[in-house]
């Protein structure tokens, strides 16, 4: 006979903790995804050309750390099962894209950008007060992050020296997981986040995206 444990809240933070501590430690839980460079050849990059590629690539690295932090906050305090399921398998899948991110920054020769740990915690805590307003609110909130991730990618492919296919590669295959997580929040009752809240989220990812580049 097996025994299904139910987790206090306890349990609950004490596993956010955890879960904190591998994505800053890049200690990171995957779903063991294959690495989207691994076939791509590596470029001879210019030290421009590779500082621009290693920008960028800490800025989505941090955003992974973003997201991850956001679906742990919701995570805790949902109290429906099946979307608190589905929170963490999403969170699991943003971990391969972290794990890409780091290891293309140390092909690079690169770092992670030192603010992660101001960054996870101001995530977490919209994620947790978003899953307290509601889980209409919370899918909400996962959707408008989506849509903006899915829009920086975009940017950051044409940024990119033509020549870092790597790079390319992981970008590429970034957008169409988190345009999955969007299409799912949406069909799990995703509520649209009012204008307001939509142009604040805009803005703090602009303060992280022109610190994170260089720091």
């Amino acid at each position: 006979m097996v025994t299904v444990r139910h987790h206090t809240f306890l349990d609950k933070i004490c596993l956010g903790f955890d879960q904190a501590l591998k994505a800053l430690t890049h200690d990171i839980q995957t779903t063991g995804s294959p690495y989207p460079a691994e076939s791509a050849g590596e470029a001879d990059l210019s030290a421009a050309e590779s500082a621009l590629s290693a920008g960028l690539m800490r800025v989505n690295h941090t955003g992974e750390v973003c997201a991850q932090a956001l679906y742990h906050g919701q995570a805790l305090v949902t109290r429906h099962a099946p979307l608190q399921a589905q929170l963490q398998a999403a969170a699991l899948e943003e971990g391969d894209h972290l794990y890409w991110c780091k290891r293309r920054l140390d092909e690079l020769q690169s770092y992670t950008s030192y603010l992660n740990p101001l960054w996870y915690a101001g995530s977490f805590c919209i994620g947790a007060v978003a899953g307290v307003v509601g889980d209409d609110w919370s899918l909400g909130f996962v959707v408008e992050t989506e849509k903006q991730v899915i829009n920086h990618l975009e940017g950051h492919l044409k940024r990119l020296p033509v020549n870092d296919v790597r790079s390319a590669a992981i970008l590429k295959q970034m957008e169409q997981d988190e345009a999955h997580h969007r299409d799912e929040a949406k069909a799990a009752g995703a509520r649209e986040l009012p204008p307001p809240i939509k142009v604040l989220m805009r803005m703090m990812s602009k303060v992280m995206v022109k610190t994170v580049y260089y720091v």
